[in-house]
């Protein structure tokens, strides 16, 4: 009774005291997490697993800490891409470990191990899952939340999701998945920006049966003051290369150039908010990429002066648009070799169309026009999940 108490007391206090202000809104947005009143009863006398990273917080404490000052049993946590402590470079490998502030297990969940085994889960409960995400089909937080409820569901265990705001929860753009090109970069026939919290999308995920197993047991804790009208601001980088507002606003658009020759910044200190390639004719502003550890060891060009645009003060709100990367591709003077990787290009984009279409000379309008009807089709799939007030 009193850890209950006290849990009460602590959720009120955090959400009329602390909520995180959002500046499209006079009313602050409270994430799932603060809401501890709603899902502490549910962890009582549980072993817990948590997946959670350094996005993972109540206010300004972090998940792990808050659940262990209440008494919850937490027994193991599981971390995605970038780690516990979101500090490892896109793609590098981590290694299972114990967490020196704590003295937890930690099992990463990228690399070859990206879904939890059975004796993984064998001496929990229960698993919770809080971790921001930013909207974005092939940002790879969705998928680790995919292999979750696979792997919830096949050990019977419950699982619950602290929602939090999507900053590009506001549209949907972008072409829809085709299943051929499904891969850990895009497991769902989901447009690139897909315009859903992370409850909403493990709803979806649920409901039309993208499971390979059976139905997880799902409790969602939703958001508080949101809607999909707000424009949401992080309060803690969500990944070491999306620092902020600006780079989390170009990233359904820029990541496309991964696979290109052009450069989008990595081994700087604003990546995914320039564009560049060593050529001078490419464009007044320059850079030079460089070696950062923590951001990107190996970045494309290293250590060579890129030339191009500097999107970093533009006045525009930017949305998903292909119009950088067709302007691009002709600046290169067309041809396949734009595309360093091809296939890893059709996995990011969801298909071999949009590759082809770029080569074929289609313009923009042209491109955004083939999408129209998987969008439509999407969006009426997308109403029966929604938690929140959605954008016109």
């Amino acid at each position: 009774m009193h850890r209950q108490l006290l849990a009460v007391l602590l959720s009120i206090i955090i959400t009329s005291c602390h909520s995180l202000t959002n500046p499209s809104s006079v009313i602050p947005i409270s994430p799932g997490a603060w809401q501890t009143s709603e899902y502490l009863p549910l962890l009582n006398n549980k072993s817990v697993a948590l997946v959670v990273n350094q996005t993972s917080t109540i206010n300004n404490t972090h998940l792990v800490d808050s659940l262990r000052a209440l008494g919850v049993n937490i027994k193991v946590i599981l971390a995605p891409e970038h780690g516990f402590r979101g500090d490892a470079d896109a793609g590098e490998k981590i290694d299972n470990s114990i967490d020196k502030a704590t003295g937890l297990p930690i099992i990463s969940l990228y690399g070859s191990h990206k879904k939890p085994t059975a004796e993984d889960l064998m001496e929990v409960d229960i698993v919770v899952f809080d971790i921001q995400d930013v909207g974005v089909r092939f940002y790879t937080y969705i998928s680790t939340m995919h292999y979750i409820m696979e792997a919830c569901a096949e050990n019977n265990k419950p699982l619950i999701i602290l929602d939090r705001p999507n900053p590009n929860g506001h549209f949907v753009a972008g072409p829809v998945l085709d299943l051929e090109y499904q891969s850990f970069v895009g497991m769902h026939a989901i447009p690139i920006v897909y315009g859903l919290t992370l409850g909403e999308l493990a709803l979806m995920i649920n409901e039309e049966g993208w499971l390979t197993s059976e139905k997880c047991n799902l409790t969602i804790i939703k958001n508080k003051n949101y809607s999909h009208h707000d424009k949401y601001e992080l309060p803690i980088k969500p990944s070491p290369n999306l620092p902020n507002v600006r780079s989390i606003e170009l990233y359904p658009s820029l990541c496309l150039f991964e696979p290109t020759v052009m450069s989008i910044g990595r081994g700087t200190t604003y990546p995914f908010q320039v564009i560049g390639y060593p050529d001078s004719t490419y464009g007044a502003f320059s850079f030079t990429p460089q070696s950062l550890q923590g951001m990107s060891k190996y970045p494309k060009h290293e250590d060579q002066t890129c030339y191009g645009i500097d999107l970093r003060h533009s006045n525009n709100n930017f949305s998903f648009s292909i119009a950088f990367l067709v302007d691009y591709y002709t600046k290169f003077g067309g041809g396949e070799s734009f595309f360093t990787s091809p296939s890893f290009f059709d996995k990011l984009s969801g298909s071999a169309n949009l590759r082809k279409q770029i080569i074929a000379g289609n313009s923009v309008l042209e491109i955004e026009k083939s999408w129209s009807k998987e969008l439509a089709d999407y969006n009426s799939m997308r109403s029966k999940y929604l938690l929140y007030n959605d954008f016109k």
